[in-house]
């Protein structure tokens, strides 16, 4: 665990990356392209998280293509962003850029998982569509929230300052993040233009990862110790004579 206060640093390739294909897709595809030249959606139609466009149209590619797309209101891609340079960088440097890039989607599509199950289940329990079944989700939330755990996870005791006043542990500000989604999620409903199920979803998604990535390596490490066992290393060579009892010993 880390004592430091939160501190900048330079973005990992892989945070780069996704930054930046970020803040294309929103600016080229869903501004100019979208907003300014066509004045319609299709784009986002297609490629956002739509829950009857999933269940009834089968349309799987949104749960990999949603974190990509973001509201016209440039806050909510840049507030992704940031989260995504200051708790992703870290990570990135911690895990490599490959096993990052791993987590960050299956936060993203877990998210989306989960959101659709939710609203499913409101369905099936209310026996009326939710007024959310046909709106469509976009944002890299879903995958941020999932960044979010990891980061109280693995440095939780590090200092983060809540509003850039208020210093926090780190481990303590994910908490109260999953708290806040949670209050919202049963205020609103599921009607809420924000959708907090899917951030809740990142979190799920998130921990559920983090606990199979580390039985995973459990697992290898117990293999690789029982093999280990069945080596020896030699810490005495220079003392062999012609006596037996003189031979080499050796460490399993």
């Amino acid at each position: 665990m880390q004592n430091a206060a939160f501190n900048l640093m330079s973005p990992g390739p892989m945070v780069k990356k996704l930054i930046i294909v970020n803040l294309a897709v929103w600016l080229v595809l869903q501004v100019i392209v979208e907003k300014l030249i066509l004045r319609s959606y299709p784009i986002t139609s297609l490629f956002a998280l739509t829950p009857k466009a999933v269940i009834e149209g089968f349309y799987l590619w949104q749960f990999g293509t949603y974190m990509f797309l973001h509201a016209i209101n440039p806050m909510h891609v840049l507030f992704n962003m940031l989260s995504l340079y200051f708790f992703g960088s870290e990570l990135e440097m911690r895990w490599g850029s490959r096993l990052f890039l791993t987590y960050f989607l299956v936060c993203g599509a877990g998210a989306g998982l989960f959101y659709i199950f939710g609203i499913s289940v409101v369905g099936l329990v209310g026996g009326t569509e939710p007024m959310v079944y046909e709106q469509p989700v976009l944002g890299a939330s879903g995958a941020v929230f999932g960044l979010l755990l990891a980061y109280g996870v693995l440095f939780g005791e590090r200092m983060i300052f809540l509003f850039g006043a208020f210093p926090i542990k780190a481990k303590y500000f994910v908490l109260i993040i999953g708290l806040v989604e949670i209050i919202s999620l049963v205020n609103t409903g599921f009607t809420g233009a924000i959708a907090n199920l899917a951030h809740l979803g990142g979190i799920v998604s998130g921990a559920l990862f983090l606990f199979g990535w580390t039985r995973f390596q459990q697992n290898r490490f117990r293999k690789g110790g029982a093999a280990g066992r069945k080596l020896k290393l030699v810490v005495n060579k220079d003392a062999v004579t012609n006596d037996p009892k003189d031979g080499p010993r050796y460490w399993n």
